[in-house]
């Protein structure tokens, strides 16, 4: 296991504190899970019977951002830079009318009580950092401790006790991610707990137990009640996190996929011409290239990934020659721009992920394109993901990688100032010369930049020339 971080030093020296006060306290949820996987967790939380008031008393440096659900944020470190822990008080909740905060929560001195409001058995593990105390000294009364070495901390070998109320050690080994109690409870309480626990199946390899997939398909509509952007956070994760394919199958699985993303559900049954895709439908070509998205990948990558061929659906047609698609990349423009404002999508990252949508389908006129068009091309933002993109279309596809290898060798070897020159002529220049502002002038210099751009010219004087003889001024 690995846990030697500020963060896991900084939560076990809350623990310490709150244990010499006389209180339960215990690593709590997603680091637990992760440490028994044997992964680095990003954080560490710590769960405490100690109440909110309790915490902003005994600690010097406090937030208290959640403590009407009881949660305080613990700061360690000093003014060159702190990190924090979130401490939450055992608690359970009432109900949730919301489909996402609970109306009412009571704190508890039982950790079993709020172990049990949880979502899922492999987050709802409490781990003991501290040797000899807590769980240790109690193994005897709880329903399941186990023990298991944990990384050196001062060079002395040091035990971690688990505490398991709910079965998730068990399911951490069979690989199965199940939601605590009844599901169907778990999930009316938040919605978007569905979308989490299929993300947790897709990240770690895990089948989702077989009540928890039944409730996900008979619930399935309530997504419509969550945020579109706590959506959009899920789905990107799962696009980000390196296990895309999987997670979207589960998605399609569940029923979940037709809730939050029609679009793509309509992806599946529509043919494609077999030369040229021999692997599949829309849908399967799709699937090949979430399959091949790192962990790690950009969101703008991942997505263009996933939208690049969404205007198949409505423009397929069996054409006498073969299936056509005419027009999908201006249709594909346009849905893929609904769905990223329906999320909530920034500008910014609107405009990448729907440049990658209309320009995927370019690399195969790029060897018969002018220099400055290829130059043009080459001007995309993030030009290393059209890149990327257009590969994983082909490795999907019929894996011809023929003009990705083209236009790689094209990109890599020109140099930058060739793609990017500096401009010989600005409007500036033209009104010298005689020429009256207007719309005219964007004209003007684009042609200057083409004739540079294509090696035609290199100087001021050769701008002016071609300014003169392509634009005459009036009289002239």
């Amino acid at each position: 296991m690995v846990c030697e971080t500020r963060q896991f030093e900084a939560a076990v020296g809350v623990i310490a504190k709150l244990r010499a006060e006389g209180y339960e306290a215990y690593l709590a949820g997603g680091c637990v899970r992760d440490l028994l996987l044997g992964r680095e967790p990003k954080d560490y939380d710590v769960a405490t019977s100690a109440t909110p008031d309790v915490v902003l008393r005994l600690f010097p440096r406090t937030f208290a951002v959640g403590a009407h659900f009881g949660v305080v944020l613990v700061a360690d470190g000093d003014e060159e830079g702190y990190v924090t822990t979130e401490v939450a008080t055992f608690r359970s909740d009432g109900a949730y009318s919301d489909g996402r905060h609970p109306d009412a929560v009571r704190y508890t001195l039982s950790a079993e009580e709020d172990v049990k409001r949880r979502d899922f058995t492999i987050n709802g593990l409490l781990f003991d950092p501290l040797r000899g105390e807590g769980v240790l000294a109690r193994a005897e009364e709880q329903p399941q401790v186990l023990r298991l070495p944990s990384v050196a901390q001062d060079d002395k070998s040091v035990w971690l006790g688990v505490l398991d109320f709910v079965g998730g050690v068990g399911d951490l080994e069979a690989g199965i991610v199940r939601a605590i109690g009844r599901a169907e409870l778990r999930f009316e309480e938040d919605h978007l707990r569905m979308l989490r626990g299929v993300r947790f199946a897709a990240r770690f390899g895990f089948a989702i137990e077989d009540g928890t997939k039944a409730a996900m398909r008979a619930l399935a509509c309530r997504l419509s009640a969550v945020s579109r952007e706590r959506v959009r956070d899920e789905l990107t994760k799962m696009l980000t996190e390196g296990q895309a394919r999987r997670a979207f199958e589960l998605l399609d699985e569940t029923g979940l996929l037709v809730e939050v993303l029609p679009e793509i559900a309509r992806m599946k049954g529509v043919e494609q011409p077999p030369q040229y895709h021999p692997e599949g439908d829309v849908w399967i070509h799709t699937l090949g290239l979430l399959g091949q998205l790192e962990e790690g990948c950009s969101a703008t990558l991942a997505w263009g990934a996933l939208l690049h061929d969404v205007g198949k659906p409505p423009t397929f047609r069996r054409a006498p020659d073969r299936i056509r698609f005419d027009g999908h990349v201006e249709v594909g423009v346009a849905i893929g721009a609904e769905i990223l404002r329906r999320f909530r999508f920034s500008n910014e990252d609107s405009h990448q992920i729907l440049a990658l949508v209309e320009n995927h389908m370019r690399f195969a006129d790029a060897g018969r394109m002018r220099a400055s068009t290829l130059k043009r091309f080459f001007r995309l933002d993030g030009f290393e993901e059209h890149l990327a993109l257009h590969r994983m279309d082909c490795t999907a596809g019929g894996g011809n990688l023929e003009h990705w290898e083209f236009v790689r060798e094209r990109w890599l070897s020109m140099p930058e100032e060739t793609v990017r020159p500096r401009p010989l002529i600005t409007g500036r220049e033209l009104i010298a010369a005689g020429y009256a502002p207007g719309a005219g002038f964007k004209e003007m210099l684009r042609a200057v930049e083409d004739a540079q751009l294509e090696g035609a010219i290199a100087t001021l004087e050769e701008a002016l020339q071609l300014i003169g003889e392509r634009f005459p001024l009036p009289g002239s």
